[in-house]
């Protein structure tokens, strides 16, 4: 039943001279370089390529427990589709792992359980983005976590939105939860998403039958977290 709301939800919604001068030339840099470098610190690490994240993302058999596996198309959407109010709008979006600014690349995942009888749903996805849209990002969901407690978007209802203490993982992290009334029956959800440099993780887990374990698996998320640092360098 959890794999059927998920698919319903899916279904809803890229030359000098010598001498003096030149040695003492060769002893300072240049004006042009020092703006360079200084362009670069401020601007911050540039978006990953969709090969990079594919090779940053968790594959099947990294973390004990679970099941991992290519996340459907129809899951993460390309767009994003206004929520009502607005202030709710990048809690809605994160839903199905888009952003506005858009990322430049996305990966997702699902990952699921081995015990049958756990009634867990976890998704995750890596979006690539210019550093200063991650940031953007990030703080517009802190934002919204603050001012932001009960939404409607592509036909459902979300509420009791509430923000929780974020995991120190990556650069900056923002983590809340929720309930949706979807086709009628209401589900805790809860999201974390981490900034690390350029690239957000954005993971939600949701549990039909516990809400205390509509949690995101501290273990899933080190995981991809670690996996993508390596990657980036």
């Amino acid at each position: 039943m959890a794999v059927s709301v998920v698919a319903t939800l899916g279904l809803t919604a890229a030359c000098g001279g010598g001498g003096d001068e030149v040695k003492e030339a060769e002893k300072k840099p240049s004006a042009s370089a020092s703006a360079s470098e200084k362009a670069k610190d401020t601007a911050g690490q540039a978006a990953l390529t969709e090969a990079q994240l594919k090779k940053a993302a968790l594959v099947d058999g990294e973390v004990k427990g679970y099941t991992i596996a290519d996340m459907p198309a129809d899951e993460m959407p390309a767009d994003t589709v206004p929520a009502e109010p607005a202030a709710c709008q990048s809690i809605a979006n994160m839903f199905f792992f888009t952003s506005d600014p858009k990322a430049k690349a996305r990966v997702g995942r699902t990952v699921t359980p081995k015990d049958e009888l756990s009634g867990s749903v976890i998704s995750l996805a890596l979006a690539a983005h210019e550093q200063s849209d991650a940031e953007k990002v990030m703080a517009e969901l802190r934002t919204a976590t603050e001012n932001c407690t009960k939404y409607e978007h592509v036909g459902n209802k979300y509420s009791g939105i509430e923000a929780l203490t974020a995991p120190e993982q990556g650069d900056e992290a923002v983590s809340y939860k929720m309930k949706g009334d979807i086709e009628g029956t209401k589900i805790p959800m809860s999201f974390t998403v981490v900034r690390s440099g350029s690239t957000l993780i954005g993971f939600y887990s949701m549990n039909m039958l516990d809400a205390d374990k509509a949690q995101v698996p501290a273990e899933v998320l080190e995981a991809q977290v670690a996996k993508l640092e390596k990657a980036a360098g």
